[in-house]
């Protein structure tokens, strides 16, 4: 059983950055014996893959709309996974999730994501 948190969203113009948080409470297992994902959702949307870590942090993987723009990262001993972003697009505009994978590779399938946070609104304002 994880349960996941996320913080850090909010409003900023075109161009900016914002860093994203995901605090997890985890019970039977560790932190770094899962998977980590990011994933967003637009109005009327369906929710997509934005980043994963693999356990270690050793193995990232992003979305093409997003490479180069967002990094994703991982500090097992504070039980945290990351998402800064930055040269925000109003095109990034959406609910931001962290999710957990048993997985033992990074997957961009949300049916891979067992755990999911209940949220953080981003917005881009043009």
């Amino acid at each position: 059983q994880v349960q996941l948190v996320e913080s850090g969203g909010g409003l900023v113009q075109a161009g900016g950055s914002l860093r994203l948080s995901c605090g997890a409470s985890a019970s039977g297992r560790t932190f770094s014996t899962y998977t980590m994902g990011w994933f967003r959702q637009a109005p009327g949307k369906e929710r997509t893959f934005v980043a994963g870590i693999s356990r270690s942090g050793g193995s990232t993987y992003y979305a093409d709309s997003v490479k180069g723009r967002f990094t994703i990262s991982r500090d097992n001993a504070k039980n945290t996974v990351y998402l800064q972003m930055n040269s925000l697009k109003p095109e990034d505009t959406a609910v931001y999730y962290c999710a957990a994978s048993s997985s033992v590779v990074v997957t961009t399938s949300a049916v891979q994501y067992r755990y999911w946070g209940q949220g953080t609104q981003v917005t881009v304002s043009s």
